[in-house]
């Protein structure tokens, strides 16, 4: 398997794979993660070097990360999501892959943190943990434990810009 940056040629196979991982949980005929994407695509908070494709043995999309610009304030900081690996290639180490990725990608570009909404018992294991923990607290409080964090080696924790609510990219708001 081979991660790398998602390219444009990409961008058709990407919506495939994320309808094909979300379309089971889906209450509608695109999955809002699809439409998230399209919109995330179109907005400024875009990061083109965080937005990660798994190739398959064939040299096919078989899985996508993307991180994009969030804040704490005034401070950036990364949102990450979605996440998706075609369930045909789920449970073979793709969306850990893209995970390991990610995080790394994100470290050697200086961000600081990385926060997500997502299961705790799967995510810890990538070194998330409870966003409370950093003083940072989630855009909607019911997400409670659910909102995490994972911290990079750009992150001091003695910066008072780096306590107080995430926001996501403005189409996680409106999606």
């Amino acid at each position: 398997m081979l991660i790398r940056r998602e390219s444009p040629a990409d961008v058709s196979a990407v919506r495939a794979v994320t309808g094909a991982a979300f379309a089971a949980r889906s209450q509608t005929p695109v999955p809002v993660e699809v439409t998230l994407l399209d919109e995330l695509r179109g907005c400024e908070a875009w990061l083109p070097a965080l937005s990660l494709v798994a190739e398959g043995p064939g040299g096919e999309v078989v899985g996508h990360v993307v991180c994009t610009r969030g804040h704490i304030g005034t401070a950036p900081a990364l949102g990450l999501g979605p996440i998706s690996v075609h369930p045909g290639h789920q449970g073979r180490g793709t969306g850990s892959a893209l995970m390991h990725t990610a995080l790394g990608a994100a470290d050697a570009l200086g961000e600081p943190l990385v926060a997500l909404l997502g299961e705790p018992a799967y995510y810890r294991r990538f070194g998330f943990r409870t966003s409370a923990e950093y003083g940072i607290a989630p855009p909607d409080p019911a997400w409670g434990e659910y909102f995490q964090v994972r911290t990079l080696a750009a992150y001091d924790p003695e910066d008072p810009a780096l306590r107080g609510t995430f926001a996501y990219a403005e189409p996680f708001s409106r999606v």
